[in-house]
């Protein structure tokens, strides 16, 4: 295989002219006949999509051109002093797929019109790349309107300012017009989430700094785990110093793993590659617990793989459609059944909970996807229908739990099923494209051409 290097500037050149809870919750696969089993596909896609137009509505109404809805209040709010269209541009590829051609023309419009990062004002280096600059290339290769790639590339040379440490890990934070950084005390999700849009960057524009940059961060990252081949939690860029030896797939290590695989397969890179082996032969070594109801993944200390505690939560459940991508079905299979197990123990999957006792730790939904993304994943690689049936029973409990007369709203408690006054630009970005997917039939999308970043956001696959 080639370097990174090297098939860098072959792709860019190649490519630069494409624009008992277990017995209750066990699902077998469904006896239904496929014609039958089809047109149920179409009803629950034609529901999703109702629903992405209720809550888009509901937006559009109370908090136009605000980065988010708060569906309780009835009001927009923003993240920052300026507004980043947070969620119309990341809610603008769903709108593609869901052939929402009317909504999708007045978010492009809006885009164009308002979206601007020349602004002094510090953000969130993450945040930002996975929702706004991904959103952006997203938009970019499904609708070819160059205009959204300038302002991909635009936001993209702000951020990089972000890498500029003695590590070249990034800082968590900067300031889009005047570059300065702050908060070298970081995690490798915030430090290994950026191969995917940076290496798609390159690829639109020809230039393989983008790309260089964030394998540059990628691979410092890597040269600080254990022996072990497990990764801490935290981490100073500055230094390397690890701040917290706890390693798991849970938030702040989930996507760095996930972009190690996704890189690998995009770029067709062998450095990624020999990376990922070791890592996830090591989490299946120390982190994967099989217990009587299930398969699950807790936390580990880095240095010894002595296990510290067996929480399990919403974050956790992407793991299983990585696991999937990676050839691994049977350990896929087992982890989503524990996913399923997880929502249906309340109706709708809390935050944490301890997988041991089945208690809940954190008992808050703020509408998280990756319980639908695994269960599509699984979907696309085995075509079992216990995963359309699981779909739908999380849906459907979506809408029973979450669904306002305005949008969507988040839980405080999956217990109580009290609502709160919170929906991000998540739930149309990932939450309701998954669902969406997962019944789709158009073939507008086809799975086996396409890697989804983190925010699933979908961009064509290198051949």
């Amino acid at each position: 295989m080639r370097s990174s290097f090297l098939y860098l500037i072959a792709f860019i050149v190649s490519m630069s002219n494409t624009a008992a809870l277990v017995a209750q919750t066990t699902i077998s696969p469904s006896q239904t006949p496929e014609s039958a089993q089809s047109i149920e596909k179409l009803e629950m896609a034609e529901l999703v999509r109702a629903e992405f137009l209720h809550a888009w509505n509901g937006y559009k109404t109370y908090a136009w051109g605000y980065d988010a809805l708060k569906p309780l209040s009835k009001q927009g709010h923003n993240w920052y002093k300026q507004s980043l269209l947070m969620t119309p541009v990341d809610a603008f590829d769903t709108m593609i797929l869901m052939d929402l051609t009317e909504e999708a023309s007045e978010t492009k419009e809006l885009i164009f019109a308002k979206l601007n990062f020349d602004v002094d004002m510090e953000v969130q280096n993450f945040e930002v790349s996975i929702r706004i600059f991904a959103g952006l290339l997203s938009a970019y290769e499904l609708d070819g309107d160059k205009r959204f790639l300038v302002l991909a590339e635009d936001m993209a040379k702000r951020l990089m300012k972000a890498f500029n440490s003695p590590t070249g890990m990034p800082y968590r934070y900067v300031n889009l017009k005047t570059g300065a950084t702050s908060g070298p005390i970081s995690n490798p999700a915030e430090i290994g989430t950026y191969l995917v849009e940076y290496g798609i960057l390159s690829k639109h524009t020809g230039n393989p700094i983008y790309y260089q940059t964030a394998m540059k961060a990628m691979t410092a990252l890597y040269s600080f785990r254990s022996s072990l081949n497990l990764t801490a939690e935290g981490i100073n860029v500055e230094t390397g110093e690890i701040t917290n030896p706890v390693s798991h797939i849970s938030g702040c290590i989930d996507s760095y793993l996930e972009y190690m695989l996704k890189g690998a397969i995009l770029f067709n890179d062998s450095t990624l590659q020999s990376m990922w082996t070791p890592t996830i032969e090591a989490v299946n070594n120390y982190l994967a617990d099989q217990k009587p109801n299930g398969l699950w993944y807790g936390q580990a200390e880095m240095y010894t793989g002595e296990r510290i505690s067996t929480t399990y939560g919403a974050l956790d459940a992407f793991f299983a459609g990585t696991l999937a991508m990676h050839g691994d079905l049977k350990r896929a299979a087992d982890l989503q059944q524990s996913n399923y197990l997880m929502w249906m123990l309340h109706g709708i999957e809390p935050e944490s909970m301890n997988y041991s006792t089945m208690e809940v730790e954190n008992g808050s939904y703020i509408l998280r996807p990756e319980n639908f993304e695994s269960a599509y994943y699984l979907y696309q690689y085995t075509h079992d229908e216990k995963y359309l049936e699981m779909g739908k029973s999380m849906f459907e409990n979506l809408i029973t739990y979450c669904r306002t007369d305005l949008a969507f709203a988040a839980l405080k408690d999956v217990r109580t099923k009290e609502k709160r006054d919170y929906m991000e630009s998540f739930f149309f970005a990932e939450t309701l494209k998954y669902a969406y997917l997962l019944f789709d039939e158009s073939g507008k999308l086809d799975f086996n051409k396409v890697i989804f970043n983190t925010e699933a956001h979908p961009y064509r696959r290198i051949e």
